[in-house]
Parts: structure tokens; sequence; C-alpha cells
């Protein structure tokens, strides 16, 4: 069996697929400026007014959480490993369940903009502020490597280099994001779903056609390799082979999505624009079993990339994230190929969108008194104008950070939010299940189970997918504990 080599073939990009390129977006860039119509607060700006209905949000949902990344990556995971990953997967929807349960009923019991104004109404604005920090640094490094994995697609469809990539795509984003807030998020996100589902979906049956022998070929390649492996009951914590098993997914997988969908602005954002509390549930749940199929059809497709290349010898430790846009640019036909790159785009520029307007959401509101502001109703027009060049200054961070070399990008992303995500969760489940906790009390939680993780990250070889449970676990012990004794020590000054 022969390598993989990537840029084996010669790029083979025709005026009809620029042209499909270029009208796609030019399209969504108009369509998403075209929400800038009847906003005249930041509650129009961050939320939609509120208006959206329960399967838009779902949509958006799932496209925000999916990636460039996330469809180069995943068919990279199943091309040189199995299907696993979605072992992980089903994690994230009992973590969705947990969510709906424990989560959204308090979002719901006030008019909150951003998940931190929770941590506000309960322990002050100095808890406030090193939630809302966390997730600023957290999003704003993830988002990178995010924005950093559209310069393959691009730099594979145009010759571009990734700067170039990463400029234009970034420009198109701010200018519909700038002007249309969080309504032209989630309709843009809307139609870049449905491109992008069915983009892969297309590239799925072209190579059924092309594969002589069709699935039964495929099955051939892959079966001897245990490609269309699922499950994997053992357990380990430091085993890299072992990164996805059935304990890491439904352990790992549940506490990560707690974090990423119940503390993280950026989904929690678009929890709160639903019409109501039941809208919310029912888009988060829908969400779950979308996202399920979406990656298992991303897996599959890896593993026919595997059976397509002649099931060649893969290499440890080596990224193939390029062998999706590999196969895009010189497999596919004029018009289709420019069609799937434009899809792929799309997932970039929907992610970045909805990260945009999350960074704005949270800079603006959660730290609105470093701006002079008691109330978010001081001069609405004002703080909309600020708002908007916010999310400006957000824009070019992101753009600068997608110019780092980031490796496999993938396992990048995931990595870096889990870092920081188990002592937000703590925090959160300190807010909601401990009622005696106090802002001394969760922020020592924060620190130490902030420095566990680091440390266990730099000196341990711990699998990242464990370090969301026991980060959130450090914290929340840690802050239960320190609250009841800062609570016996204000009882005791308060005795004398």
């Amino acid at each position: 069996m022969g390598h993989y080599h990537r840029h084996a073939f010669p790029m083979r990009l025709t005026f009809l697929d620029l042209a499909v390129i270029a009208a796609y977006l030019a399209g969504i860039t108009l369509f998403g400026i075209a929400f800038r119509r009847g906003q005249s607060s930041v509650r129009d700006y961050f939320l939609g007014g509120c208006t959206a209905p329960w399967w838009a949000l779902a949509l958006s949902i799932v496209a925000t959480e999916t990636s460039t990344l996330t469809i180069v990556g995943t068919p990279a995971l199943a091309f040189s490993g199995n299907l696993t990953f979605l072992q992980f997967v089903l994690g994230y929807l009992v973590g969705r369940v947990v969510i709906v349960l424990l989560f959204l009923p308090h979002y719901f019991r006030g008019e909150y903009y951003t998940a931190y104004q929770l941590m506000e109404k309960r322990f002050g604005s100095r808890v406030k502020a090193v939630a809302a920090s966390t997730f600023l640094v957290t999003r704003v490094l993830a988002e990178g490597v995010r924005v950093a994995a559209i310069a393959l697609v691009v730099t594979a469809a145009l010759g571009t280099g990734q700067r170039t990539s990463i400029l234009l795509i970034m420009a198109l984003v701010l200018l519909y994001t700038f002007e249309g807030g969080m309504k032209a998020v989630i309709w843009t996100d809307v139609v870049q779903f449905v491109l992008y589902f069915s983009g892969s979906l297309t590239a799925v049956f072209l190579l059924l056609h092309r594969i002589p022998g069709g699935w039964q070929a495929v099955v051939q390649a892959a079966a001897p390799m245990n490609k269309f492996r699922i499950f994997d009951f053992s357990f380990s914590l430091t085993n890299p082979a072992k990164l996805f098993t059935f304990w890491s997914g439904i352990i790992g997988g549940t506490f990560f999505t707690m974090a990423s969908h119940g503390t993280d602005q950026t989904i929690v954002q678009r929890l709160l624009a639903a019409k109501s509390e039941r809208e919310s549930k029912l888009a988060l749940l829908a969400s779950g079993v979308i996202i399920l199929l979406q990656f298992a059809l991303f897996l599959v497709l890896g593993v026919m990339l595997y059976a397509w290349h002649g099931a060649p010898a893969v290499v440890a430790g080596r990224s193939y994230d390029s062998v999706f846009p590999d196969f895009i640019v010189t497999a596919m036909p004029p018009g289709a190929r420019g069609a799937i790159l434009a899809a792929i785009i799309a997932v970039a520029m929907s992610n970045a969108s909805g990260s945009l307007n999350s960074l704005a959401a949270s800079s603006v509101v959660d730290f609105r008194t470093l701006r002079g502001l008691h109330t978010l109703e001081e001069n609405p027009q004002r703080l909309l104008r600020r708002s908007r060049w916010i999310t400006l200054m957000w824009g070019i961070a992101l753009a600068a950070l997608g110019a780092v070399q980031w490796g496999p990008m993938l396992e990048a992303g995931l990595t870096i939010a889990a870092i920081t995500f188990g002592s937000l969760l703590g925090l959160f489940l300190l807010c909601f299940l401990f009622p005696r906790a106090t802002a001394f009390g969760v922020l020592t939680g924060m620190f130490l189970g902030l420095a566990a993780i680091l440390y266990a990250h730099f000196r341990t070889p711990l699998l990242w997918t464990w370090y969301v449970p026991l980060s959130a676990a450090i914290t929340y012990l840690t802050g239960a504990l320190v609250s009841l004794a800062d609570a016996r020590q204000a009882e005791a000054r308060e005795a004398r």
C-alpha cells in the first residue's frame, strides 16, 4: 500500500467554479446586510429582537458549532482512524438534555443578553467580569484556529496565500455582521447550513459513483482496517490511541457540551434569542439530532476517501486535514466543485459571524461599567454604534490569530476550549446547585480548576477529552469548601 501524498494531482479550478464561489460570497453578504433595517437597540443587535423560530435557531446552533475545521478535520479522523468520534457526539446529546433541565430555566428568569449577567445577579460584578473574560479569551483563541482552517480550503481553491484567504473571508463576514447583527447571523446560518450539508451529501454520492464497485468496494477496503468501528469500551486517561472511547465520549462529551452550550456566550446567545423558554429548549434538542447525523455523514465521508485513495498506509501522528479539500479540487466536476468549496467557505463565514457578534455582546454588556454606563437603556443609539465598532475590533483580532500555524486543527480547537471550559462550567454548577456558594469561594474554585488543567496539559499525558470533567469537579468541590469556610468566617465576624 502506498502513502497518501498531498498535492499529488494538479489543481483544476474552472471559470464556472470561480463564478459559483463569487456568486455565493456576494449573495450571502448582501443577504446579511439587508437585516440592518429595523435595528434601534442592542436587544435588536445582539438578540435579533427575539423573533427567530426554534427551527432556525436549531440550524443556527449546528452551523455555529460546525466550522471549517469540523468539515476538514472530521473526515480526516476517519481517514486515519475510524468512527469512534461518534461516541463523543453521543455525549453532546446527553449534555443538551442536562442544559434543558438545569440551565435554561435560570436563563429565562429575567431578560439577559449574556450568560454572565446571571453570575452578576448571584455573585456580583467581579465574578461576572472573570467569567466573561474567560469566555473572551477562550472564544478568540478557538475561533482563531477555525479561521486558520479556512485558509486550507481557499488556498486550495484559489491558489491564494493563507493571509490573503483569511483577509478576504473575514472582510465579507465583518461587513454583514457589522451591519446586520444577530438576526443576520441566524438567517445566514440557516442558508449556510443548507449549503454545506447538501454539499457534503453531494461529495458522498460523487465518491460512490467514482469508486469502482461503489459501496461494496468501500467496505472491502475499509473493513479489514476496522474503519467502521464505533464503540470502544476500554478506559484510559493517558493513551492517545484511546482518545475517543465510550467513557471519554459519554462523560467528556457531556461535560464539554454542558460548558460549550450552557456557559459559552456564542451558543447561549442563540438560546436567549428564542421567543420563549419552550422554543429555546426545542431548538437545543433538535440541534442535537442534527449534529449526530452531520458527524456521521462527515465520518463516513472520511472512510470513503480512504477507499478512494486505495486504502493507503497511514502515518501515526500525521495530519490528514487536507485529504477532503484535495479531493474537491482534483476529482470533482466543474460547478459541483465550486458549489462544495462555497459550502465549506459558508461554514467558516457562519462560525466567524456568530463568534464576532457574541464577542461584541459580552464586551459591551458585561463590561459596560468600564464605558460609564450603568444600564443598557442609556443612550441606545450610541451603544448600538459602539457595539458595531467592537465587532470590527474582534474581527481584526480573529484575522490576526488565523495566520498562526496550529497543527491538526480539529483537536487544536477542541483542546483550547477544553482547557478553560471546565472552570467556567464549575462556576455555573456552583450557581445552580450550591445555594451557599460565595463570590470568594467560586473565584478560588475557578482559579484552582484552571491551574490544575494547565498543569495537566503541559506536564502530564492526560487526554484533552478529560479536561472539562476534571476541571469542573475541582472548581465545584474547591468552590463549595471555600464558600462554606468563607460563610463561617462571616458568621463569626457578625457574632462578635
